[in-house]
């Protein structure tokens, strides 16, 4: 055992709660293009699309002593190449955690519960001077 592991048994334990790498995790996974929001269906079975202020909600967090397992329901953007979006999630959020918190990130589950189809925003109505 090093001698910073063994100084840090000394000091005490440092235990970080499954909010704290769900709320990492969902920075992480809103950072993403064509990651149109989190969706709810971990709770309730009813997807919802979540804003920026519940970064935890929609991300299910399964911690092991040193270890975390991590899954993420999306909603995606249309027009996105689903498999591309969600790899850079699994890869952004594996990073993150693993950097902010010090646990392995055993794995990064990707449930693309929906997609959002961009409304078409009529241009405004130019209106004609007439001189």
């Amino acid at each position: 055992m090093s001698e910073d592991k063994k100084a840090q048994d000394c000091i005490g334990n440092i235990k970080i709660s499954e909010e704290v790498v769900a709320i990492i995790s969902g920075m992480s996974a809103s950072e993403v293009k064509g990651v149109a929001g989190m969706s709810n269906t971990f709770a309730g079975g009813i997807a919802e699309l979540l804003g920026k202020k519940n970064l935890a909600k929609g991300i299910k967090v399964e911690l092991g002593e040193n270890t975390a397992t991590i899954g993420i329901s999306l909603v995606v953007e249309y027009g996105c190449k689903i498999p591309d979006v969600a790899w850079e999630v699994q890869e952004k959020v594996k990073k993150a955690v693993e950097t902010m918190t010090g646990l392995e990130v055993l794995g990064v589950n990707i449930f693309v519960d929906g997609l959002i189809i961009p409304s078409e925003e009529k241009p405004p109505e130019k209106q004609e001077d007439e001189q």
